[in-house]
């Protein structure tokens, strides 16, 4: 046994020996630690990450994630844009004011839109849309999603879901709230003007007389021919004498904005995508050269900016 251990003892001392020769304890070797390797790359990228959601969650709120407030656009004679909203490149404007310096608000319009591959719909009620140039603009107001004639309608929030737009006019309201197209909306042409010109996209007068008017249809050629007449969107105030008593009642009950909303308004494509926003100005808010348009969110961030 001690043998044994004489014989481990030299093994020993003669390793010590062979590590004092190659540097011993001034080995860079020994100020390092144990290192890992990096990661093997996944697909074409080099390290593995989580993709940012486009909204995040906390509480009962929401908010859009936004990854474009660098770069934003030059605009004309070195103005500035802004500090950029959480909502920029999400909503943008159309790059020209329609009927720009108008005597005539009501023919004074921009479009904005809500891009197609929003995560989110977005409320535009409390934004503000200013010139930059003079310092004019408005709040953007509460609407009444699908208008009822002849009624004070309830008024809500705008929202616009992705791929939707808002027309934002100057002027007041012909029915005096701001509104969402519809399928009976072109209607409201029969007593009102608008700019732009409604949608004529009511259902046909023959269309509703054959699907309404019940058995006694085939037998009131009068009516028919009457009625194959009429426009779409056309409102009948005077049917012509000689009609018949059911004709007349047809014609007050269906070929109205109401008896079309009445009728339709369960309909898969009775809701358009546009929204009608009245600004409620009587002068024209936009230059017809030397302007700068900006849009900004309910915290005053600008959403989109251009210059003409």
């Amino acid at each position: 046994m001690e043998h044994d251990a004489w014989f481990f003892i030299g093994i020993f001392a003669f390793i010590f020996v062979i590590w004092v020769i190659i540097g011993g304890p001034k080995h860079p070797i020994a100020f390092t630690g144990p290192t890992l390797s990096l990661p093997k790359s996944l697909g074409t990228g080099t390290y593995l990450s989580f993709p940012i959601a486009p909204f995040s969650i906390g509480g009962s709120s929401w908010s859009v994630q936004n990854g474009s407030s660098t770069n934003v656009p030059s605009l004309v004679g070195g103005a500035l844009y802004g500090s950029p909203s959480i909502y920029r490149g999400i909503v943008m404007m159309s790059e020209s004011v329609s009927g720009a310096g108008s005597s005539e608000p009501s023919n004074e319009y921009v479009e904005l839109s809500v891009s197609d591959t929003a995560n989110v719909p977005v409320d535009i009620t409390g934004w503000t849309i200013t010139s930059g140039a003079t310092g004019n603009g408005a709040v953007i107001p509460k609407g009444t999603e699908t208008p009822t004639s002849g009624v004070i309608n309830e008024a809500q929030d705008i929202v616009l879901t992705p791929g939707e737009k808002a027309i934002l006019i100057s002027g007041r309201s012909p029915i005096g709230a701001s509104f969402k197209e519809n399928k009976c909306i072109g209607y409201f042409s029969s007593f009102q003007n608008f700019y732009p010109v409604l949608p004529q996209v009511c259902p046909s007068p023959s269309d509703e007389l054959l699907a309404n008017y019940g058995n006694y249809y085939i037998r009131d050629s009068v009516c028919i021919e009457y009625v194959n007449k009429l426009n779409r969107c056309q409102t009948a105030l005077t049917p012509p004498v000689g009609i018949t008593s059911a004709c007349q009642s047809f014609v007050a009950n269906y070929l109205n904005y109401n008896g079309c909303l009445t009728t339709h308004q369960k309909d898969a494509d009775f809701e358009g995508t546009v929204w009608r926003v009245y600004l409620g100005h009587t002068n024209s808010i936009w230059r017809t050269k030397n302007e700068l348009v900006k849009l900004l969110d309910a915290s005053g961030k600008t959403v989109d900016a251009f210059s003409y």
